[in-house]
């Protein structure tokens, strides 16, 4: 008997992603700060007390 491959998800960008976005009117708005180390795209989490980048590691503490 066959077994039974798992459904495989499609890869790709989050839905959540749509949330780092505003768009008022015509214009579009970043709802989130870039990283500085990484470039345009790359977003930083934001904490209580500061804001992580994902993809480097880079932490920004708030004052």
């Amino acid at each position: 008997m066959a077994g039974k491959k798992a459904a495989e998800g499609k890869k790709g960008s989050s839905p959540n992603v749509y949330k780092y976005f505003k768009i008022e009117g015509d214009k579009l708005t970043r709802g989130r700060k870039n990283c500085s180390r990484c470039g345009k795209g790359v977003f930083m989490s934001k904490h209580k007390d500061r804001n992580t980048c994902g993809k480097c590691g880079l932490t920004e503490f708030n004052q």
